[in-house]
């Protein structure tokens, strides 16, 4: 499957089969976490990759959405540093997506559980502690996002997307805006 299949099939899987991951699965989604681009190349994201049930279940809890991580087989805690490079939030969130998409290219499915809340201090406090206390991370990271990973049990439908022609433009905002 190329990028572009996996960007196509990609989907919010909530629902997994309880099949665990093999080895040679889990070390390309690390790998691919590893590959993943970093503003200036600096070591500004890092992460923890989560397959011990009991702690699966615990970190259900981090935030009110994340009750899917019960059937997950893994899931990737995608931690940053703001004292490395002021690019952290991007270069945690590119991480995640080449994760996701590697995992979508694997035949596996993926959730995204949003722990940092920019709009919520307290919010994000109280998700991050939490996640900071059952992982034993450091209070200079951000806990910026836990992405479950398993075996898909149901594949939702595409969602409705707006039409490209009003989403992206050429050349300019306003200017020529159809890809046809």
């Amino acid at each position: 499957m190329d990028v572009l299949q996996a960007i196509e099939k990609r989907r919010e899987i909530t629902q997994f089969k309880p099949d665990p991951l093999p080895q040679d699965i889990i070390d390309k989604l690390q790998r691919s976490l590893y590959l993943a681009p970093a503003g200036n190349n600096l070591k500004s994201r890092e992460f923890i990759f989560v397959t011990d049930r009991e702690m699966l279940n615990q970190l259900t809890s981090t935030t009110p959405y994340m009750k899917w991580l019960e059937q997950a087989a893994a899931a990737a805690v995608i931690i940053a540093r703001p004292d490395v490079s002021k690019y952290w939030l991007q270069d945690a969130s590119i991480a995640g997506g080449f994760l996701w998409l590697t995992a979508v290219s694997l035949e596996l499915g993926a959730a995204w559980g949003a722990v940092y809340h920019s709009e919520d201090d307290e919010e994000s406090k109280r998700r991050e502690d939490y996640a900071r206390e059952k992982l034993n991370i450091p209070d200079v990271y951000r806990v910026v996002a836990i992405i479950g990973l398993g075996y898909p049990a149901a594949e939702p439908a595409p969602k409705d997307m707006d039409p490209m022609d009003e989403v992206l433009h050429r050349e300019r905002f306003g200017g020529v805006n159809s890809i046809k």
